[in-house]
């Protein structure tokens, strides 16, 4: 975490200096020729570029530990209230709603969600879960994989749900109908393949999935894996699957006399 603060000292110099950035550079240099102003510019800029990347990995490395810690799994809480609770604890801190069986959708306006208004839900599973835009990985699913009798799951534009999720969601295979994970960017063909453990869905949209290098064809694949599910993707599959059936009617008509 210092190596950002180290970073800066060396370029702190040359800006507290009259903040005038390169052009400063002109009056600090000694006039022996264009081959020293050169040197001492590239100088400059190999220091400002390290401080540039040296920032960005520290920013990174805050970012990715404050997704891990709100991706703990609510073990204490799932032994001493029931995995209900806790799993839409969970989803409404981190800005998702949830739908317990015959009630209404529980919207949080942020986390500020009161933790004893779930207490009254304690044996209603919860049917439905809508993280769409949360910050959920591999390790926050945890808290959702408890949720045995989950039968809509939207993961729409989550940032962290990647391949290695997808394959933890066979342990839903036997309530889940409904899957959305619409503009992930980090889901591939590889991911989706896992999915053919469940048999059970009957809607799935895999729509703008950037990852995906042919998303006609693995929408047409997802399809003959899933044949009781429909798929929602793009419209270039719809044109696909259409110039199929007419290349097939073709073939299959007679000759003419």
């Amino acid at each position: 975490m210092a190596a950002p603060r180290a970073s800066l000292h060396l370029v702190a110099p040359i800006w507290n200096r009259g903040t005038r950035g390169i052009r400063g550079l002109s009056n600090t240099v000694a006039p022996e020729g264009n081959q020293r102003k050169g040197r001492m510019l590239l100088k400059f800029l190999t220091d400002r570029f390290y401080d540039v990347e040296a920032l960005r990995e520290y920013l990174l490395q805050k970012q990715m530990s404050k997704v891990h810690k709100e991706n703990r799994s609510f073990t204490h809480m799932k032994e001493r209230y029931g995995p209900y609770v806790a799993g839409a604890y969970f989803i409404l801190r981190q800005g998702g709603a949830v739908k317990f069986q015959g009630k209404e959708w529980i919207r949080s306006p942020g986390r500020g969600h009161s933790f004893l208004q779930l207490l009254d839900f304690q044996a209603v599973p919860v049917e439905a879960v809508d993280a769409s835009g949360c910050a959920i990985n591999y390790e926050g699913l945890d808290n959702l994989l408890a949720l045995k009798e989950l039968q809509s799951l939207s993961l729409q534009r989550c940032p962290h749900v990647d391949d290695w999720c997808l394959s933890r969601l066979h342990q839903l295979a036997n309530s889940l109908q409904e899957l959305s994970l619409a503009g992930c960017p980090r889901i591939s063909e590889r991911g989706l393949a896992c999915l053919h453990h469940l048999q059970n869905l009957r809607r799935l949209d895999i729509s703008d999935l950037p990852a995906v290098s042919n998303p006609g064809l693995t929408q047409i694949l997802v399809e003959e894996m899933l044949p009781n599910c429909e798929v929602l993707g793009t419209e270039w599959a719809q044109g696909l699957k259409s110039g199929l059936r007419e290349q097939s009617q073709d073939t299959a008509s007679p000759a003419p006399a």
